[in-house]
């Protein structure tokens, strides 16, 4: 290929830090201290698969038959999920985006969301990622620039990496004591405390075989009202995901439906700020009124061998 698949890459240096950020979708494909990976890369030359490091706007996760209504106006939007029926982590995975600002450690994605059917509003969106000491830092902003209301969500998907091993012999670490049941279709039925279950991962325990597509909320926060989750991998390392207050949502999942050799390679840690189905339940929905501005803010680092 002459062309990669996710358009134009953005490379971010800091000392041994590097990041590549890519136009299609401006999701971050690329994310490493040294030789060691932070985040599970995607070839350059690939498809995005499992939304690897996709921003997911305007809602993450699923919105069950694709309908919901918002001030009493009916809205269907498509089912990117078709065999579940259901649409899927937004309108943006696939769009290009442009490159607002640029600097060695720091980029600004731009895009901008145009009615259509099924979500007849207008968004601005703006994502910096930006390389520092203290790791990778991604700020997304929303501005409704239409004329009327508009429901909102934001998320993302990164992996965070188990280096050369598989998840299963990986630590989870995740201050979260609620998680969210679901049905078939991966959609919320009902709550329960993960307490002394095997979803109880507020002291670090062995992932093993465990299969993970679950979201977990009522999460513990430091004195910076940051909630920390953090993978303990076999090589001595740690990825370590903050995520602010806006994000009361973090879906984990183990990449078992991925292609068989890209399986539980990395544990998909995505900061949500809202619920799955949430533009039919409202679970920590945002109504950005017009001329409104909603930023979110989550980062991920490597600390050094234990």
């Amino acid at each position: 290929m002459s062309r990669a698949p996710s358009g134009e890459q953005i490379e971010l240096i800091h000392e041994e830090q590097r990041a590549v950020v890519v136009e299609v979708g401006a999701g971050v494909r690329q994310y490493a201290v040294g030789a060691r990976h932070v985040l599970d890369p995607y070839a350059e030359y690939e498809i995005c698969d499992g939304a690897h490091g996709a921003p997911l706007i305007p809602w993450p996760n699923r919105v069950g038959d694709g309908r919901y209504s918002f001030d009493g106006v009916e809205h269907r939007l498509a089912l990117s999920e078709p065999a579940a029926a259901n649409a899927i982590h937004g309108l943006l995975r696939w769009r290009p985006w442009q490159v607002l600002e640029r600097e060695r450690a720091r980029v600004v994605m731009g895009a901008s969301l145009h009615p259509q059917p099924g979500y007849p509003f207008a968004l601005d969106l703006r994502i910096a990622y930006e390389l520092s000491d203290d790791g990778l830092a991604v700020r997304t902003t929303a501005v409704n620039v239409g004329d009327s209301a508009c429901p909102y969500g934001a998320g993302q998907h990164p992996y965070l990496s188990a280096g050369e091993a598989l998840v299963d012999e990986c630590l989870l670490e995740l201050p979260a004591s609620t998680r969210l049941l679901t049905d078939e279709r991966r959609l919320p039925s009902g709550q329960e405390p993960v307490r002394g279950g095997e979803l109880d991962f507020r002291r670090a325990r062995r992932l093993g075989a465990l299969r993970l597509d679950d979201t977990f909320t009522d999460l513990s926060r430091d004195d910076r009202d940051r909630a920390l989750a953090r993978l303990h991998c076999p090589d001595g390392h740690t990825v370590e995901l903050w995520v602010d207050r806006h994000h009361e949502y973090l879906q984990l999942f183990t990449g078992d439906t991925l292609a068989p050799p890209r399986r539980r390679r990395g544990l998909a840690v995505e900061p949500m700020t809202c619920a799955p189905n949430a533009f039919q339940s409202g679970q920590g929905l945002t109504r950005l009124d017009p001329g409104s501005t909603f930023t979110s803010a989550w980062g991920v680092r490597l600390l050094g061998r234990r």
